[in-house]
């Protein structure tokens, strides 16, 4: 094994150097190149190609302010079978309020790694301290296929530095040998049976051991079977290697839908319902101005943008790029928080700006982000009103709006503005009525929510509430106009629990907007 060390400037502390070139700084996603790791001595001298696994290690530490990704370049030759990397840092102490490190990981092959390029072949962030690629398989978040001669990369993300800097330890080994063959991927189909037209319920948010969850496949498909789910969406951060590890677990009963969660330095994206195989790209900032490139990707690939816990507290995860590229808004995720609650008042904002000024609006979701236990896949659901159980059928009726959330399946409801002469709108609807001041009537009908209250929010706020049965099941109804309410929805609250605050939310819908 050979063995150098770096520093954060990227030259030799000791030993020798492992690199033709010194440090690079490149303006693309503010990454950083270290020394290039040359295994040119490590051609296999045998003919048939097997020959001895040659280790490299290279060590150095990243200064506190040090750019999002920090690319290690990896001269590969030809014969190489597999390419295996582990990593270690340095987990410093640090006072209370001081970030401490934490460094994520990846690898880009010998294509590159320019934004958007052919050259991802996976990521684990900070999930795994190890991972190796081959042809016939690959760790999980990472994808197989040949390990062809070239330069590699392994992104290293420092995702927070420690005051002292963030020392670390890269090992790279190849082993030789003959490649062996990449099976075709089987991707689920984009169609279950279904019930024809109806409400199907999914979970858009979900990770898996593809990324940093703790169930693998076999057991998120069970738990939404369990939670009354139609359908799913795989959503592992940055990294598409899940896409085909259903199958055998998708059936007339769930249908399983392809994207990513892209987890950018500024906000976190469910790309959702992609063409199987789809990558998209995190590394920018909202600075960088690249995310519209990137939303415009999603939907070329047929998929929604849907930014994802907009107000999360966890580093990184707030939402800044705006939501002027945004097909829907996730404003409940997981259990009900504070930051739903800030979410969903965001979002209700931007109703009150489109309904005056009669702009498009913005759907809201609601989706649980389960990792693992004791999180509960499908707490909460979004209830889709759709032609069909199909991608394409799924994906139209949360682009409209045609939807509401509710926190499990054990709750239903029925929304709806009347009119006169038999005029109706539904959730995600416009309902146009002869004039300002003509009277109309919002009804919610609800099962499954005991103890709960029903709230009629509109643009001037919540203007209407009732207690509903102690059974949960319940219709309550209220009279308006479009002159004192542009839009309705409908909220279904727990009793608060904290005096002055609101109560958590059992459900709620999107609006129904009324012209006059």
């Amino acid at each position: 094994m050979s063995t150098a060390s770096h520093s954060a400037h990227g030259r030799p502390v000791h030993g020798h150097p492992v690199g033709r070139r010194g440090l690079l700084v490149t303006t693309a996603a503010t990454a950083l190149t270290l020394g290039t790791v040359s295994f040119a001595d490590a051609a296999p001298s045998g003919g048939d190609g097997h020959g001895p696994d040659r280790t490299r290690t290279v060590r150095g530490t990243l200064p506190t302010g040090a750019p999002d990704f920090v690319h290690l370049p990896v001269e590969v030759p030809h014969g190489v079978r597999e390419i295996a990397v582990s990593y270690t840092y340095e987990k410093t102490p640090v006072p209370a309020g001081t970030q401490g490190n934490a460094l994520d990981i990846g690898i880009f092959d010998e294509r590159g790694t320019e934004l958007g390029g052919r050259g991802f072949r996976g990521w684990s962030g900070g999930a795994r301290s190890s991972f190796f690629i081959r042809a016939d398989a690959a760790t999980p978040g990472y994808i197989a296929g040949p390990v062809r001669a070239g330069t590699w990369h392994i992104a290293l993300g420092p995702y927070t530095v420690a005051p002292e800097g963030l020392p670390y330890e890269v090992t790279i080994t190849l082993r030789f040998g003959p490649a062996g063959t990449t099976p075709e991927p089987v991707y689920p189909p984009e169609r279950a049976k279904g019930r024809g037209r109806a409400w199907y319920r999914g979970d858009c948010h979900l990770h898996s051991v593809h990324s940093d969850g703790g169930r693998t496949p076999a057991g998120i498909a069970a738990a939404a079977r369990a939670a009354g789910l139609d359908f799913i969406n795989s959503s592992e951060h940055n990294t598409y290697s899940a896409h085909g590890a259903w199958a055998g677990l998708w059936g007339d009963d769930l249908l399983v839908l392809t994207g990513e969660e892209v987890t950018t330095r500024n906000g976190h994206l469910v790309a959702l319902a992609m063409d199987p195989g789809t990558f998209v790209d995190w590394r920018y900032r909202a600075r960088d101005n690249r995310f519209g490139h990137y939303a415009k990707a999603v939907r070329r690939a047929g998929g929604l943008v849907v930014p994802a816990h907009p107000h999360a507290t966890c580093v990184g995860c707030h939402w800044k790029f705006g939501f002027g590229d945004a097909d829907a808004v996730e404003v409940w995720n997981g259990v009900y928080s504070p930051e739903d609650e800030v979410a969903l008042a965001e979002w209700d904002n931007s109703l009150v700006a489109a309904a005056r000024w009669s702009k498009p609006w913005i759907p809201a979701m609601g989706n649980s982000d389960a990792h693992r236990e004791p999180d509960r896949v499908g707490w909460p659901q979004t209830v889709v009103l759709a032609d069909e159980l199909s991608r394409e059928a799924i994906v139209a009726g949360i682009r409209a709006g045609h939807s509401y959330i509710a926190e499990s399946s054990a709750l239903s409801l029925s929304f709806g503005v009347f009119g006169g002469r038999g005029r109706h709108a539904g959730i995600g609807e416009r309902l146009r009525v002869d004039g300002d001041d003509t009277p109309v009537t919002v009804r919610l009908e609800v099962t499954g929510a005991p103890g709960c209250t029903a709230h009629f929010v509109t643009d001037q706020g919540t203007l209407f509430t009732a207690g509903l049965p102690e059974s949960g099941t319940g219709t309550v109804e209220w009279r308006t106009t479009p002159s004192h309410a542009a839009y309705v929805r409908a909220e279904v609250r727990h009793p608060a629990t904290v005096p002055g605050l609101p109560g958590a939310m059992a459900a709620l819908t999107n609006p129904v907007f009324l012209e006059g």
